[in-house]
C-alpha cells in the first residue's frame, strides 16, 4: 500500500486510531462500510482507499488492544494524489501494517488522563474577590475615561477633536430641535436629549467616533407611544373644541422621560449580565430593513407638519395605511404659506448637501446646511411674519436655562416596559453596529457589553432631566470621524455647545417655522431611504436574507414599530431552523488530477470514486434534522439500510431457530442414546 518510512513523518508508536463502522472520524483515521476501505494517516500524510475485493483484512482482538493487518495489490500513491483508482494499472505490490492502540472505556479513562471535576464555585469566588489590582480593574472597566484621558496625546488630537466637536454640534442643534417633533415634543426637550446623554457617553463609552444623540427610528419610536399613550383628542376643551397643548405637552414629556429610564434600565441590566451578544440575532438585513420602514415611517409623520395640516393621532396596526389615506382626503385643507416654506427649505437644503459634497475635499469644515437654513428661515419668519401673515406654525417658546430633574412616573412602568425593551435593543444594535465598523477602521476594540452600559446610563441620566431615548446618528457619526475627531472629546464639544444654545440661544429659534424642521427630517431620510437598493443586491447575493428583509418591511409598515420588530425577529429565528432543517445536501465528486471535492450536480469535471459515495450536508445534525438527514443520505447514496437491517434481523432469527432446532435434536439424540 505504500512505503511508509520516516521520510513520511511516520512513526509507528503515533499512528493511533478508532475504529468505527462506516464513518470516518480523521484527521487519522480508519473506516470501513459494505464496500470499502478508507485509510486516513492525516493532513500533508497519505490517503488510501480501495475496495474490500482488493484488500485482505484479518485481525486479533487481545486484551485491550486491537491489531489490524492489511495486505493491498495497490502500488504507493504519490504525495499529492488523494485517491487511488482501483482500475488503474500499475504494478501490484504487497505491503504488512501493523496497527495496535489501547481500547479504553470511560472509567479507564478517566483514570488514564486523572479526570476531575471543575468546582462550580470558582469563578464566582473570583468574581467576589476584593484587591486593589481586581477594583482598579473594575473601575477601568466600567469608566473607561480614566483609562484614556490620562494618555490623551494633546498636541496630536486636540484641534481634531475641536473642530469634528464643533461640526457635530452644528448638525445636532437643528436635528435635535427637528427629532423632538418626530417624538411629539416640543422641540427645546430635543436639545436636553443633545446635551445630557451624550456627555455620559463621554464617561463611561468605549467607542471613539459614533456621535451619540437624537436619531430618527429611536424618535419616531418614541413619537409612537407618546401619541398612542396621550392622543391629542384626550385633551381637547369643550368650549372651542381646540387641544390643550400644555397639558398634552405635559403628558407627553413625562411618558417620554419614563421610557427613557426604562429603556436605561434595560440596557444597564442587559449589558451588566454581559448579555450584549443578543444583537446577534438582529442581521444587518433584519436591521437594515427595518430603519428603511421607520424612515417611511418618519416620512408620512412629517406630511402634517409640511401641508399644515391638523391630523388625528393613530397607533397599532395598519396606523400608517390610515394616516397616508387621511393625508389624501385632507389635501384640499393644506395651508399654502407652510407647503412653499417647507419646498423652499427642502430645496435650499438638497443644493447645499450637493455643493457640500462636491467641495468636501477643498473645505477643513463641512457647510453646516441644516444651521444655515434654519437661521435663514427664523429670519425670514420673523421679519415677514409668516405665522401671523400666512398661518405659518412657528416653534413657539423656547425656555432658556435647564430644567431640574424630576423622578420618573412609576405607574406607567407596567405600560411602557414592552415598547422599552424594543427601543432599547434597537438602540443597541444601531449603534454598536456603527461602534464596530469604526473600531474596525481605526484599529481599536469597542466592547459590547460596556456599551449596553454607558447607552444605558445616558438614557438613565437623560431620563431624569426631561430627555427622551437616545442613540448614535450615521450622518453625525460620519462628520465626527471625517472632520478629525479621534475620542469622544468631540462629544463632549459638542455637548457644550449645545449647553450654551440651551442657556442663552435656544430663545432665537421662537419664530422657526415647524415645516422647516420637516424639511430637514425629511431630507436626511437620504441615506435610511437608499437602502430600497438592498433589494437588488440581496436578490442577486442572498435570496434567504432578500426574505428576511421583506418581511421585515412589510411587517413594520403594517403593523408599527414595535409589532414589526417582534415579527422580524421572530421570523429570522425561524428562518434559521428552517435552514438547519432542510440544508443543502450533494453528493461530491473529485476534481481530476487534484485533491479537490466538489459538487457532482454543479460541475461536470467532477467524477465520483467508483464504489465510494462522499455525502456532503451544509448544516450539522441534530435532533431536529436527524431523521431528514438519514433519508436524503439514503436516497443520494442508493442504499436501502433499512431494508438490510431487516434482512439481517431475519437471517439471524434463521440462525437462531436453527440453532435451537439443532439443539432440541441433539437432546433427543442424547434422550435415544441409553
Amino acid at each position: 500500500m505504500g512505503d511508509f518510512g520516516p521520510e513520511r513523518g511516520f512513526h509507528q508508536p503515533k499512528f493511533r486510531y478508532c475504529p468505527c463502522l462506516g464513518v470516518n472520524i480523521g484527521p487519522s483515521g480508519v473506516s470501513w462500510g459494505l464496500d470499502l476501505l478508507y485509510l486516513d494517516l492525516g493532513a500533508g500524510k497519505i490517503r488510501w482507499m480501495t475496495l474490500w475485493s482488493q484488500v485482505k483484512v484479518w485481525g486479533r482482538l487481545g486484551r485491550g488492544a486491537l491489531t489490524l493487518s492489511l495486505w493491498s495489490c495497490h502500488p504507493r500513491p504519490r504525495d499529492t494524489q488523494a485517491l487511488l483508482s482501483a482500475t488503474q494499472a500499475m504494478e501490484l505490490q504487497k505491503c504488512d501494517y501493523h496497527v495496535e492502540r489501547p481500547l479504553l472505556n470511560q472509567e479507564q479513562l478517566e483514570e488514564l488522563g486523572h479526570w476531575s471535576s471543575k468546582p462550580g464555585t470558582q469563578q464566582w469566588r473570583i468574581w467576589f474577590q476584593c484587591s486593589r489590582a481586581r477594583a482598579r480593574a473594575l473601575l477601568l472597566q466600567y469608566l473607561p475615561v480614566l483609562a484614556w484621558l490620562p494618555r490623551y496625546p494633546v498636541r496630536d488630537w486636540l484641534l481634531g477633536d475641536l473642530l469634528s466637536g464643533l461640526s457635530v454640534a452644528i448638525m445636532q442643534l437643528p436635528q435635535g430641535l427637528a427629532y423632538a417633533l418626530l417624538a411629539g415634543l416640543p422641540p427645546v426637550f430635543g436639545l436636553y436629549s443633545s446635551f445630557y446623554p451624550v456627555f455620559i457617553y463621554f464617561l463611561f463609552g468605549t467607542s471613539r467616533h459614533i456621535s451619540v444623540g437624537t436619531f430618527a427610528v429611536m424618535s419616531v419610536m418614541v413619537g409612537s407611544v407618546t401619541e398612542s399613550l396621550a392622543p391629542d383628542e384626550a385633551f381637547v376643551q369643550d368650549a372651542n373644541s381646540t387641544v390643550n397643548e400644555v397639558a398634552r405637552d405635559t403628558t407627553r414629556v413625562q411618558l417620554a422621560s419614563t421610557l427613557s429610564v426604562l429603556v436605561g434600565l434595560c440596557q444597564v441590566a442587559l449589558g451588566l449580565v454581559h448579555f450584549g451578544f443578543v444583537v446577534t440575532y438582529l442581521s444587518e438585513p433584519l436591521v437594515r430593513s427595518y430603519t428603511t420602514a421607520a424612515s417611511v415611517q418618519v416620512f408620512v409623520s412629517q406630511l402634517k407638519y409640511v401641508f399644515g395640516l391638523h391630523l388625528s393621532s393613530r397607533s397599532g396596526p395598519l396606523s400608517l395605511i390610515y394616516t397616508v389615506l387621511e393625508v389624501c382626503w385632507e389635501l384640499p385643507h393644506s395651508v399654502v404659506g407652510t407647503v412653499v416654506t417647507a419646498v423652499v427649505a427642502g430645496v435650499v437644503l438638497v443644493l447645499l448637501k450637493l455643493l457640500n459634497d462636491k467641495l468636501q475635499r477643498h473645505l477643513p469644515l463641512p457647510i453646516p446646511g441644516e444651521l444655515l437654513t434654519l437661521i435663514g428661515a427664523t429670519g425670514i419668519s420673523y421679519g415677514v411674519g409668516l405665522k401671523d401673515r400666512f398661518k405659518v406654525d412657528v416653534v413657539g417658546n423656547i425656555p432658556a436655562g435647564l430644567v431640574p430633574p424630576v423622578a420618573p412616573n412609576t405607574q406607567l412602568f407596567a405600560k411602557l416596559v414592552g415598547n422599552a425593551f424594543a427601543i432599547a435593543v434597537v438602540g443597541f444594535a444601531i449603534a454598536i453596529s456603527l461602534g464596530k465598523i469604526f473600531a474596525l477602521r481605526h484599529g481599536y476594540r469597542v466592547d459590547s457589553n460596556q456599551e449596553l452600559v454607558a447607552l444605558g446610563l445616558s438614557n438613565l441620566t437623560g431620563g431624569f432631566f426631561q430627555c427622551f431615548p437616545v442613540s448614535c446618528s450615521m450622518s453625525r457619526s460620519l462628520v465626527q470621524e471625517c472632520t478629525g475627531g479621534n475620542t469622544q472629546v468631540a462629544g463632549a464639544v459638542s455637548s457644550l455647545f449645545i449647553l450654551l444654545v440651551i442657556v442663552k440661544l435656544g430663545e432665537l429659534f421662537q419664530d422657526l417655522p415647524r415645516a422647516v424642521l420637516a424639511a430637514v427630517i425629511i431630507v436626511n431620510l437620504k441615506g435610511m431611504l437608499k437602502q430600497f437598493s438592498d433589494i437588488c443586491s440581496l436578490w442577486k447575493t442572498n435570496r434567504m436574507d432578500l426574505l428576511i428583509w421583506l418581511v421585515t418591511f412589510v411587517a413594520t409598515i403594517l403593523l408599527d414599530l414595535d409589532l414589526g420588530l417582534a415579527v422580524a425577529v421572530i421570523f429570522s429565528l425561524l428562518l434559521v431552523v428552517f435552514r438547519t432543517q432542510l440544508p443543502y445536501y450533494s453528493i461530491l465528486g473529485q476534481l481530476p488530477d487534484t485533491d479537490i471535492y466538489i459538487d457532482v450536480a454543479e460541475y461536470s469535471e467532477a467524477r465520483e470514486v467508483p464504489g465510494v459515495k462522499v455525502f456532503r450536508s451544509s448544516a450539522t445534525v441534530y435532533f431536529a434534522n436527524a431523521e431528514l438527514y438519514s433519508d436524503a443520505l439514503k436516497q443520494r447514496c442508493g442504499v436501502d439500510v433499512d431494508r438490510l437491517i431487516s434482512q439481517k434481523k431475519k437471517l439471524l432469527k434463521k440462525q437462531q431457530l436453527k440453532l435451537k432446532r439443532l439443539g432440541k435434536e441433539k437432546q433427543l439424540q442424547e434422550q435415544a442414546g441409553p
